[in-house]
């Protein structure tokens, strides 16, 4: 009987990612791989790289670099880069590091089983095409494996809103929704291999307009409306969204259906309308605040998160100031929170720069009133009952580990419970990053 050939991915950055990954396994798995923990005992490594964070392309060139010594001592080790920054540098990848025998974009892993046997005849593979064919069609005939409680799901990709900072646009091409058939028969199939959560994935996924295969197309309200149909499938989620396309119908959703979470990550970027202005977001800081109230008026106990950049090229203090007075408004439960750093290519990248220990004090003001938010959010909790989707076991005897309904992580000592139920718990503690509850 043939060895299995193990493979060893990486992944870098969001949530997309992950979902690539898992379906990068599987598009591999048919021609005979199987996953390994280790880069060490792998035949072929896969970095699934992400374009968005500073410094991105040095950091896979860094990890590159310690893979030199497994690929002298074992030749047939094969190595490849995918992701955005496969997009962005493919031939330049091939150039600076010789070790890599593959690179491949994030519109062609559909084409992996293909690449990977060609590298076996000592040919160098390069795909960073945006092809025609469906590569989420090309990959449903693949061989899968059971999943856990919660998983991700990509249903739109691309982006067309060029936000000055981004690169998005540029690495993952312009707005494509998969028609609304195909997203039902995999959530279908995720549900039957164990999922009960969903997350709806895409760069900018309340934009999604799938076609219905009747000549017209669901919005993300609609497709939310058929999944929560799907027996099996207790709850819903989507991320990332974008302000201007918080449709009527997405916002009664939340009001409506009882499998959508009360969790929404809305990102803003900023509080300043001269800094929303520069980064072309099409929005104003009243008017994010406005959609924020009518949120929370169909769902009152919506948990918030979003996203802020600091530091954005000519963001003087009373535009900081602009946003520290944003989030106050606003009370998140969560958020993320980076210090702006330029992307060859993207037009903020050409503008004056903000010194960087400005950046600096700057992220660290707003952090601090971030963490204020998040642990009187999470204080809040205390005394009352939340539903947890448990996930896996904790690290104590009988402990379990999940997700509450506002994603909470919630660990319940001596539960009886087993991974993929869902039960009523009362929290009892508000940890640093955690709750503490007990069954109900």
């Amino acid at each position: 009987m043939t060895e299995p050939k193990k493979l060893f991915i990486k992944t870098y950055g969001c949530q997309m990612n992950v979902y690539d990954s898992e379906r990068m396994a599987e598009a591999l798995g048919g021609s005979g791989y199987v996953e390994t923990a280790s880069p060490n005992d792998a035949d072929m490594i896969l970095l699934n790289t992400c374009h968005i964070r500073e410094k991105a392309a040095e950091k896979v060139y860094s990890e590159l670099g310690r893979y030199k010594g497994l690929k002298a001592a074992k030749p047939d080790l094969k190595i490849g880069v995918a992701g955005c920054v496969a997009q962005a540098e493919g031939q330049e990848i091939m150039r600076r590091q010789p070790l890599v025998d593959l690179v491949v974009g994030p519109q062609s892993y559909h084409r992996l089983p293909e690449m990977e046997a060609k590298t076996r005849t000592g040919v160098k593979a390069l795909d960073t095409d945006f092809p025609e064919e469906d590569k989420f069609e090309r990959l449903k005939a693949r061989p899968k494996a059971a999943r856990g409680p919660t998983a991700f799901l990509t249903v739109q990709e691309g982006c067309d809103k060029f936000c000055a900072f981004c690169v998005v646009p540029y690495t993952r091409g312009a707005e494509v929704s998969r028609p609304a058939s195909q997203v039902l028969d995999e959530a279908r199939d995720l549900v039957e291999r164990g999922v009960r959560e969903i997350t709806l994935l895409g760069q900018n996924v309340n934009a999604y307009h799938g076609a219905d295969g009747q000549g017209g197309d669901w919005s993300l309200a609609r497709l939310i409306e058929g999944l929560a149909e799907v027996d099996g499938l207790e709850r819903i989620r989507y991320t990332t969204s974008h302000p201007n396309d918080m449709g009527d119908d997405l916002i009664a959703a939340h009001a409506e259906c009882a499998k959508l979470m009360p969790y929404l990550h809305l990102p803003v970027q900023a509080g300043s309308d001269r800094i929303l202005k520069r980064m072309n977001r099409a929005h104003t800081a009243e008017s994010y605040l406005k959609l924020i109230e009518r949120l929370r008026a169909a769902r009152p106990d919506l948990h918030l998160s979003g996203d802020f950049i600091v530091g954005f090229p000519e963001e003087t203090e009373a535009d900081f100031q602009a946003t520290l007075d944003l989030i106050r408004a606003v009370g998140y439960g969560t958020a993320f929170s980076f210090k702006y750093s330029t992307r060859p290519g993207t037009p903020a990248a050409e503008r004056d720069q903000v010194p960087e220990d400005v950046k600096s004090d700057r992220l660290q003001r707003l952090q601090a009133l971030i963490t204020e938010q998040q642990r009187a959010t999470q204080d809040a909790m205390v005394g009352r009952e939340v539903s947890v989707l448990f996930e896996k076991e904790g690290r104590l005897p009988g402990q379990m580990v999940g997700k509450s309904d506002y994603l909470h992580a919630v660990h319940v000592a001596d539960a009886g419970t087993a991974a993929g139920e869902i039960a009523r718990v009362r929290i009892v503690e508000s940890g640093p990053n955690s709750l503490a509850g007990v069954l109900v």
